[in-house]
């Protein structure tokens, strides 16, 4: 067992809010010229390839790959890799197929698939609504990370530890928007790697795995690709590999920056560096799972192995690495969730885009009103991974089956993509009731999948084939842009 614990809880509360003063401050100098709604939602559309790197690093390493992780590989040894590998193949996916729509000047996902259903209103209004859900839903996520960090670490209850942390990135993500989010992404990316880089090494002594590495690859920790457990550890791979591949945050990078190969490379060199990252969550995990065999909630392994394995300083700046991360991934999907709400939920609601002079004021708003809502959606869990996997399957799975019909597929309606929408949904929610089918299948996504990519294919066929050109579909796009980023 761990000697008793030297961590000085006061001392990291005021060290952590001296950290979020610094992200605001930080976040309030580099977005000072901004002038257009355009330069708050996606940076000017000039964001470089050191900043897309940094931001996407950053966001990649977030609540699931650092705390989620971690409680999995507690729990299941090497199980812990399963969301780099998924997450790495989303990037490579993004990069290689859907880097290209950075011409198309897209300021949101339910903008290019509208496009890709002829530029149809509709399912544009319908997939914004599921989108910006979607980004709630998994802003909802790294708010529960945040907060458990919090509690565990500092005694404060869970639900006021989830409305801090959203306090804390909700701030400068109000005050500098999109720009202020990628160069503090960038700087906790730094932070995170630093952080998480000691402890895997710190780790590796307490397990003394450089002279025994069996310490690392007992057969227990390998139980999750037995062929009993294969379906479930498929399903934790393609519900973040479908997260990766549609959530919006990732989307709006491409947008962002300032090409198509900018953001390529960047995802290209993300993915690999995630992919050797993916590692040390695991070396914790399992050392946790050695050092303190007795964790009631496996997501608290990380802090719990930290106050108590570490001296106090070191534990310090590895809890701000492990906050880093969280707080990273939360502000790209809250930037992105206001992007949507004012691109597409209030075209929807008022029939006319925010009026241009008080862009920058309506997308203030909008960012207050989306972390209130990842608020709400953080409440309905306490674990991380189920929250990822359920979540994943009700919300991202029908859409992520109506954006690659979509682009794919020249057949496919706009009625066939709220087809995929609804029933993804819907089989998810349906499955979500009945626990044993759940467990038959390993979780709600790849059934979501299958049944949303049939309703998909089956409905477009059935209606008729889409008669508006890309260019038509494109002008109709531009003609509403116009008047937000001018």
């Amino acid at each position: 067992m761990p000697a008793e614990s030297t961590f000085n809880k006061e001392l990291f509360l005021i060290i952590f809010g001296f950290y979020m003063l610094g992200m605001v401050i930080l976040g309030w100098w580099v977005s000072r010229k901004q002038k257009t709604g355009d330069d708050f939602l996606l940076g000017g559309r000039k964001v470089p390839f050191f900043l897309v790197l940094g931001t996407t690093i950053a966001t990649m390493v977030g609540t699931g790959s650092s705390m989620g992780a971690v409680g999995k590989a507690y729990v299941q040894g090497w199980a812990g890799a399963l969301f780099a590998l998924g997450g790495a193949f989303g990037l490579f996916f993004l990069a290689k197929f859907f880097a290209n729509v950075r011409k198309y000047k897209f300021m949101t996902l339910s903008e290019e698939m509208s496009f890709y259903y002829g530029g149809n209103r509709l399912i544009k209004g319908i997939v914004g609504v599921a989108i910006f859900f979607a980004s709630v839903g998994w802003l909802g996520t790294h708010i529960l990370g945040g907060s458990l960090y919090l509690n565990w670490v500092a005694g404060i209850d869970m639900t006021w530890s989830k409305i801090i942390v959203a306090s804390g990135f909700t701030i400068y993500v109000i005050i500098g928007g999109y720009t202020a989010v990628v160069w503090t992404d960038t700087i906790q990316a730094v932070i995170l790697f630093f952080g998480f880089i000691l402890m895997g090494f710190l780790c590796l002594g307490q397990l003394d795995a450089f002279t025994h590495s069996e310490a690392l690859f007992s057969p227990q920790y390998f139980t999750f690709i037995e062929p009993g457990n294969i379906l479930a550890s498929l399903t934790v791979v393609a519900s973040i590999f479908i997260s990766t591949s549609t959530v919006p945050s990732f989307r709006q990078r491409i947008y962002s920056s300032i090409d198509k190969e900018t953001v390529q490379k960047s995802y290209y060199l993300s993915a690999l560096m995630y992919l050797l990252f993916a590692i040390i969550p695991v070396i914790v995990g399992i050392t946790a799972f050695n050092l303190i065999p007795d964790i009631a909630n496996p997501d608290q392994a990380f802090p719990e192995l930290v106050t108590k394995i570490l001296p106090a300083g070191i534990g310090i700046i590895v809890l701000l690495a492990g906050l880093s991360a969280v707080i990273s991934s939360a502000s790209s999907d809250a930037i992105a969730g206001t992007s949507i709400l004012l691109r597409d939920i209030f075209i929807l609601l008022t029939g006319k885009m925010p009026p241009k002079e008080r862009a920058i004021t309506y997308s203030r708003y909008g960012a207050m009103v989306t972390s209130v809502f990842a608020v709400a959606f953080s409440m309905l869990s306490n674990n991380i991974f189920d929250y990822i996997k359920d979540m994943v399957g009700i919300v991202m799975s029908g859409m992520f089956v109506c954006a690659v019909f979509g682009k794919f597929w020249k057949r496919s309606t706009w009625q066939g993509g709220v087809a995929a929408l609804v029933t993804g949904s819907g089989t998810a929610l349906i499955l979500m009731f009945i626990p044993d089918w759940k467990a038959m299948f390993g979780g709600v996504t790849l059934p979501s999948v299958a049944v949303s990519s049939i309703c998909c294919v089956v409905i477009s066929l059935m209606t008729p084939a889409n008669t508006v050109s890309d260019e038509e579909a494109l002008a109709s796009l531009e003609k509403e842009r116009e008047v937000f980023s001018s």
